[in-house]
């Protein structure tokens, strides 16, 4: 009898069995692509969706046009940016900021980018040219017109733009961007002093004013940076957002080349600005350390200044020491142009102090204190030379100041109706808080007083006029002539002849004054 053998076919698996038979690599990509798709979704559904888009288009086009009161608020925060600038004043400059309009076209222009709305985008790039040009120009001429032509450390610091500037305005850039999408738009302020737009625009003036091309081109260089980065950042940030584009899937995925290519043209040499400073600062630090190794123990350096872009390299620093160092300067030269690979020109001055470990610090102290001081008095001559041209009605060029003698002289010029009495109180003004100091404002020639007589005598009016005559004639070193009578008439010009004035005087004038007047005959 034949046997039949059959062999019993598997059982279907369970879905669990078949999801653990499943490559892992295409499990973990399922995941993954489900996770994207959900997050889309939830970002569609509660954040795009959330967003009125013709709310906000139209609110940031209402705020980037070009309109009379945005050129009114552009002269004001250039002003007021340049003139912190040139005070060397953070708490000015950062006011320029919160008053500065340049946001909102900028910020306009790069939601017309995204939506491909080019009217919108030409208006705005209308609005930031002219608001530029107006800034500049404006900054500039305060700049011609200003005694102050300094450039402060405030204005250094915005002519050396780098990465770290580009990454300021980027995460600048995505604030305001949010601010506007989100209608948050008091943010706006702490983004406009982050990104600090106007200050590089009142360098630009500053540099055109005083013809310095280096400062000129690097606070431009500053202000495009942060211009391009934010305009670019903010049309990223509308796309990120859903914001409906009139531009076709073609000229999108051109305009998002371009967009890359211009952060790459703006990060690579704002990336080389950093390397430089970079570099300046570790050999900064390579130079101290070699100089201080040079001395002995108890050694400070009190002073570096370093020129890195002559040829050779020049160093300047004064160092306090217990001990002289006759081949400090040859040894550090020669240790620096091996460590740098460069050609070094260094002068060290040596100061010498006690062996005292604490003689170099206090050394340094002194000079300090010294320094301030010199900084102090520095000051003060120079408010005595503005208020000196101030009551002379003259530039503060034509002011002449003595600083070893601690002398200064104006000429006045004449003045309608002010006479010998006003002259003098505007020399007193002048020398305010100037103890120690001969400050003479010499006025213009013209008749002298009559000195009135009391019985005779020189009575307190007298002696208050005399003194008069005496300041005159001392301020314009001219001889007087002197008429009256008996004892008093030779009083008087005894009292003149100590002060240095040359008096001739004439016995044979009324008995009630003496009268004054010009041996020259000058402004009789």
């Amino acid at each position: 009898m034949e046997q039949t053998h059959t062999t019993p076919s598997p059982e279907p698996s369970s879905s669990a069995d078949a999801e653990v038979t499943r490559p892992k690599g295409r499990t973990t990509s399922f995941t993954l692509l489900r996770a994207l798709a959900n997050l889309r979704k939830w970002w569609r559904e509660a954040v795009i969706d959330d967003v009125d888009q013709n709310e906000v288009l139209e609110g940031t086009r209402s705020e980037s046009l070009y309109t009379p009161r945005y050129v009114f608020m552009i002269c004001m925060s250039a002003g007021i940016a340049v003139l912190g600038l040139l005070l060397s004043s953070p708490a000015v400059v950062i006011g320029a900021m919160l008053l500065s309009p340049l946001m909102s076209p900028i910020i306009g222009a790069g939601f017309a980018l995204a939506t491909g709305d080019f009217d919108w985008l030409r208006r705005c790039s209308r609005a930031l040219l002219y608001g530029s040009v107006i800034a500049i120009l404006f900054c500039a001429a305060i700049v011609f017109i200003s005694p102050l032509q300094t450039v402060t450390t405030e204005i250094a610091a915005r002519t050396r733009p780098n990465l770290f500037d580009l990454l300021v305005a980027l995460f600048s850039a995505l604030a305001g961007a949010y601010a506007v999408i989100r209608g948050k738009m008091g943010t706006i302020v702490g983004v406009a002093i982050a990104t600090a737009l106007m200050p590089p625009l009142a360098v630009v003036g500053f540099g055109l004013a005083t013809f310095n091309w280096t400062v000129f081109g690097g606070s431009l260089m500053l202000f495009v940076t942060n211009l391009v980065t934010i305009m670019l950042t903010a049309a990223l940030m509308a796309r990120f957002y859903g914001f409906q584009t009139r531009l076709s899937q073609k000229q999108t995925r051109v305009q998002d080349v371009g967009m890359l290519v211009a952060f790459i043209a703006l990060a690579i040499p704002l990336g080389l600005s950093l390397q430089t400073i970079t570099w300046e600062a570790r050999a900064t630090n390579q130079i101290k350390a070699v100089i201080e190794e040079a001395f002995v123990e108890n050694a400070r350096i009190n002073q570096l200044e370093i020129a890195f872009d002559s040829d050779p390299m020049r160093i300047e620093t004064s160092v306090f020491t217990p001990e002289f160092e006759r081949s400090a300067e040859s040894e550090v030269a020669r240790r620096l142009e091996r460590i740098l690979d460069r050609p070094v020109a260094i002068e060290i001055d040596q100061f010498r102090v006690g062996t005292d470990p604490g003689a170099a610090e206090q050394a340094q102290l002194e000079q300090a204190r010294a320094e301030e001081q010199a900084r102090a008095s520095a000051e003060r001559i120079r408010n005595l030379a503005e208020r000196l041209a101030l009551v002379a009605g003259v530039p503060i060029e034509e002011v002449t100041l003595d600083r070893d003698n601690r002398r200064a002289l104006a000429d006045a010029r004449s003045l309608p109706g002010l006479g010998w009495e006003g002259y003098r109180a505007l020399e007193r003004r002048a020398a305010a808080d100037m103890e120690g100091w001969d400050v003479r404002l010499r006025p213009p020639v013209a008749p002298l007083p009559d000195i009135p007589l009391e019985d005779g005598a020189l009575g307190e009016t007298g002696t208050d006029t005399l003194g008069l005559v005496r300041w005159a004639a001392s301020r314009t070193r001219l001889p007087l002539t002197l008429t009256g009578r008996g004892e008093a008439l030779q009083n008087a010009a005894q009292q003149l002849r100590e002060a240095g004035i040359e008096v001739r005087t004439r016995d044979d004038g009324p008995r009630d004054r003496i009268v004054t007047g010009w041996a020259n005959g000058s402004a009789q």
